[in-house]
């Protein structure tokens, strides 16, 4: 086998010649040059244009290290002019539109940044982790074309997460069906929101059958305008932390009625039962277990806070036909229980009616897209120096969108 097939080859470099390899220093520059067929197309197109300029003259692209060396490519980088992207530098075979490395270097980055930590990917790839980021932005860009996440959506569901100090946060959409992150977006408004209906577009708007989401209106009233046939289903987690913060709220209080009074041994003791009342009653230690059954002794309006609380997490379990009739009286209850912070959840709870009997119909909960969420936070931690959203978002589509690439010379798997 010849020596440039060699090369070639062990470069990944397609459909050109190799006029020449030298070292500069310790790194191995390969001359190379295109085929005649494949010179002066359009970087964006492909379709064969005419020569605008020689562009900056020779250029060069990392390519993956041989051993430990450094390898680039170097090529004639000339300038061409599309009738439809205009001037733009000319299409190789070994690289995306404006990048400066090879695609199989670009491909592993991205692979070891779907997989591996930050520390990882900078040094084995001898790259800032800075363009790691316009890296992964490149690759997602151009598995997306060949991808349509949005298609055939049916069942969905809507979260927002925090990826940044000064509440910033994400819009994500996860399919229901596959598990999938189909979407994400900077932002939490209804302005975000319609950005994804925009690109659903209108037919497949009209094909979404259920969304699931927190209580966040911007979301039910989106939804309800623009995917008419949707039903949506409040999440139960978020109906129970409702209740839950109640609790938490009516413990502050009589925690600081104590504490006025000058009670301060009574005033810590009614600290100390946070947890035992916000968690469930087979995860009690046995001390949690005994600061209940004193409250229950002293037939404290927090005990009955707790109580509601329990019903409502309870409840929420039962099946559609148990459980609706349930909620009518667990309603009229905590409207008449004097708790001003339950009455408040009972107001809550009824304006959201619809969206509550909706989950309990179909069965549908947030979890998926919390479990997603709990994700796209770890990723984040990977991600720390990223400053664009939109390459945490590519790292996210990358690990949970199913649009990493094989390592280069690997069948996807």
């Amino acid at each position: 086998m010849r020596t440039s097939s060699v090369i070639k080859r062990l470069l990944g470099v397609e459909k050109a010649l190799v006029e020449g390899v030298d070292f500069e220093g310790d790194d191995l520059v390969v001359r190379v040059r295109l085929h005649k067929r494949q010179q002066l197309r359009c970087s964006r197109c492909g379709k064969l244009c005419g020569k605008h300029d020689n562009g900056r003259g020779q250029r060069r692209w990392r390519a993956l290290d041989c051993g430990t060396v450094k390898v680039w490519l170097e090529a004639e980088a000339p300038r061409v002019r599309c009738r439809e992207h205009g001037v733009v530098v000319a299409r190789v075979t070994w690289a995306r539109a404006g990048a400066g490395f090879t695609r199989s270097f670009e491909d592993q980055v991205a692979w070891l940044a779907a997989n591996a930590t930050q520390s990882v990917v900078g040094q084995l790839m001898r790259v800032a982790w800075r363009t790691v980021g316009r890296v992964l932005k490149r690759v997602v860009d151009e598995r997306r074309a060949g991808v349509d996440l949005l298609d055939n959506l049916k069942r969905i569901g809507i979260d927002e997460t925090s990826y940044r100090r000064g509440h910033r946060y994400l819009t994500v959409v996860v399919c229901h069906d596959t598990g999938r992150l189909v979407w994400a977006h900077p932002g939490n408004s209804k302005a975000t929101l319609e950005k994804f209906l925009e690109q659903l577009g209108k037919k497949r708007c009209q094909k979404i059958t259920h969304v699931t989401c927190d209580g966040a209106e911007w979301i039910h009233d989106t939804m309800r305008e623009h995917c008419k046939r949707a039903k949506v289903c409040l999440d139960a987690f978020h109906i129970v932390k409702w209740a839950n913060d109640a609790v938490d709220e009516i413990r502050r209080e009589l925690w600081n009625e104590q504490r006025g009074s000058g009670d301060k041994q009574l005033a810590g003791e009614i600290k100390g039962t946070r947890w035992a009342l916000l968690k469930n009653p087979k995860n009690l230690t046995d001390k949690q277990a005994d600061a209940l059954a004193q409250l229950e002794a002293d037939n404290s309006d927090l005990y009955r806070a707790y109580l509601l609380k329990e019903q409502l997490r309870l409840l929420l379990k039962q099946r559609a036909k148990e459980a609706i009739p349930l909620l009518d009286t667990w309603l009229k209850m905590a409207a008449g229980s004097g708790l001003a912070a339950f009455e408040k959840v009972a107001e809550t709870i009824t304006r959201q009616r619809a969206a509550i009997d909706a989950m309990l119909r179909y069965g549908l909960t947030n979890g998926r897209v919390e479990s997603v969420n709990a994700k796209i936070r770890l990723i984040q931690q990977r991600a720390f120096g990223f400053h664009d959203p939109r390459a945490l978002i590519a790292l996210a589509q990358l690990t949970l969108s199913g649009l990493c690439p094989p390592l280069p010379g690997r069948a996807q798997s």
